[in-house]
């Protein structure tokens, strides 16, 4: 089992940056893929990136590929989201997630059995 809190959102102007923190509880953080959602209001829940265990290999929803960029470190059991060249449709509630011990992670929130609370991140035009 993991516990997940995540940090560092708030407000930013169109255009600049933000860095997301999540920091994990538990001795076994390194063989948890881990992942990044968000949600804006009156929309679903949407998958942003997910990271592989040892940070080898990340994938990124088209909307912020080339902007966005997770990173994990493991001695630290903290997984990092930086965001650069925000933009207001950015706007949302930004969840960090993690499948079951050991299980490759997806695009879809189903198959995440872990949450935090949410951080809220506002990009202001």
């Amino acid at each position: 089992q993991v516990q997940l809190v995540e940090s560092g959102g708030g407000l930013v102007q169109a255009g600049g940056s933000m860095r997301l923190s999540c920091a994990a509880s538990g001795s076994t953080f390194s063989r948890f893929a881990m992942g990044w959602f968000r949600q804006a209001p009156g929309k679903e829940r949407e998958f942003v990136a997910y990271i592989m265990w040892g940070g080898e290999s990340t994938y990124y929803v088209d909307s912020v590929k080339g902007r966005f960029t997770l990173s994990r470190d493991n001695a630290k059991n903290t997984v990092y989201l930086q965001m650069n060249s925000l933009k207001p449709e950015d706007t949302a509630v930004y969840y960090c997630a993690a499948p079951g011990l050991g299980m490759v992670p997806t695009t879809n929130a189903y198959n995440y059995n872990y949450w935090g609370q949410g951080t809220q991140v506002t990009v202001s035009s």
